[in-house]
């Protein structure tokens, strides 16, 4: 396969996470939408990374995935908590929290 099918991927991985995160009104799917976008990044990263022979680009994949590891550990915890005080998990309910 060429770099070109490999960077394709990658964007429409994220056009398709960037859409979940623009129209998703839910908390979780708005998650996952990201988590659909780092993904992204890091098939692209590795692919540029293959094609060029250095290992550069795996490694900040490596490191995009520890960041996104631990983002849906906290928020997941975080959504949780809200779920239980609220019995909601939806933006519009978040965004009036006050306090």
């Amino acid at each position: 396969m060429t770099l070109n099918a490999y960077l394709i991927l990658s964007i429409i991985l994220f056009a398709i996470g960037l859409i979940g995160v623009l129209r998703r009104k839910n908390v979780l799917m708005l998650f996952f939408s990201t988590e659909i976008m780092l993904n992204a990044v890091n098939v692209g990263l590795a692919a540029v990374s293959k094609f060029h022979g250095d290992l550069t680009g795996q490694i900040f994949a490596f490191f995009i995935i520890a960041v996104a590891a631990s983002e849906v550990a906290i928020g997941l915890g975080l959504l949780i908590l809200w779920y239980k005080r609220t019995g909601s998990i939806n933006l519009d309910d978040i965004s009036k929290m006050k306090g």
